[in-house]
């Protein structure tokens, strides 16, 4: 099991969610106030220079309205087509 953020299944994994807060018409500030968190936060995310924990990916994906299993399925496809 790779741990690394800059594995194909976690560049996967950020791209979805920049392009789930654009499609939300959200800024970084915007999603970071939704949650709660500064702003750095969010780009950190995004960048993948910092990981979510479960909890916080499922409250995420609930402040931009998008469906978790979504991405799900597409990272489980990143690591199929790895392994």
């Amino acid at each position: 099991m790779r741990r690394s953020i800059y594995s194909n299944e976690n560049k996967a994994l950020t791209e979805w969610l920049v392009e789930q807060r654009q499609k939300a018409k959200l800024t970084q500030r915007e999603l970071a106030t939704l949650l709660d968190v500064h702003h750095s936060i969010v780009g950190k995310i995004e960048t993948g220079e910092r990981r979510l924990n479960v909890v916080e990916f499922v409250e995420y994906c609930l402040k931009l309205d998008a469906d978790p299993h979504e991405v799900i399925d597409i990272v489980s496809g990143q690591v199929s087509m790895n392994s």
